[in-house]
C-alpha cells in the first residue's frame, strides 16, 4: 500500500472513531438507540475535522471500524464498564465520570477487549487524540491516557511490555 493510501486509511480510522464517540456521546444524553443514532451519522454527520498543521481538515470515515466500535461497545458494555471501574479510582466510579470521557472509556475499552488486531498503543493514542479534540486543557487527555493504558495492562497483558 502506498504512503498517501496509508495515510488515508490511517486518518479515515481515526475520524470514525472520533465519530463513534460522538455517536455515543449522543445515545449517552439522548437516550436514542444504536441503530438510529447509526443511521443519522451515517447519513449527516460521519467523518469529522481532525486537527492537523495549517487548521482542521475533513478526512471521510471508516464506516465499517464506526459500526464495529458502536455494536461492539453496545454488546460489550458490561464487560467494558467493569473494566474501566478497575482503572478508576473507587471514590469515581464509571457514573461518576463526565459523560463524554465515559464513552471515550468505552470506546477504547472494546477496542482493547474486541479489537486484537489494534495493538493497544494504537488504541490509546487514538483515544488520547480524540480525548485532545473535546478538552482544551491536557489534563483529560493524560487522565485518558492513563486509564486506557491500565485497562490495556488488565484486558492483555504483556501487551504493553517493553519491545
Amino acid at each position: 500500500m502506498s504512503d498517501s493510501r496509508r495515510d488515508r486509511a490511517k486518518r479515515g480510522r481515526s475520524a470514525a472513531r472520533l465519530g463513534a464517540v460522538q455517536a455515543l456521546y449522543q445515545m449517552e444524553v439522548t437516550g436514542g438507540s444504536v441503530s438510529e443514532i447509526r443511521r443519522e451519522f451515517e447519513a449527516h454527520r460521519l467523518g469529522g475535522a481532525i486537527e492537523e498543521e495549517g487548521g482542521d481538515v475533513y478526512h471521510e470515515a471508516d464506516i465499517d471500524l464506526f459500526r464495529d466500535i458502536l455494536a461492539g461497545v453496545v454488546s460489550a458494555q458490561r464487560e467494558v464498564d467493569r473494566l474501566t471501574d478497575k482503572a478508576l479510582v473507587a471514590k469515581w466510579p464509571l457514573g461518576k465520570i463526565d459523560p463524554t470521557l465515559r464513552v471515550l472509556f468505552r470506546a477504547g475499552g472494546y477496542e482493547l477487549l474486541g479489537r486484537l488486531d489494534v495493538p493497544p498503543r494504537v488504541v490509546i493514542g487514538e483515544y488520547v487524540d480524540v480525548a485532545k479534540a473535546f478538552y482544551s486543557e491536557g489534563k483529560e487527555a493524560k487522565f485518558v491516557n492513563a486509564v486506557l493504558d491500565h485497562m490495556a495492562r488488565e484486558a492483555r497483558p504483556g501487551a504493553l511490555d517493553p519491545r
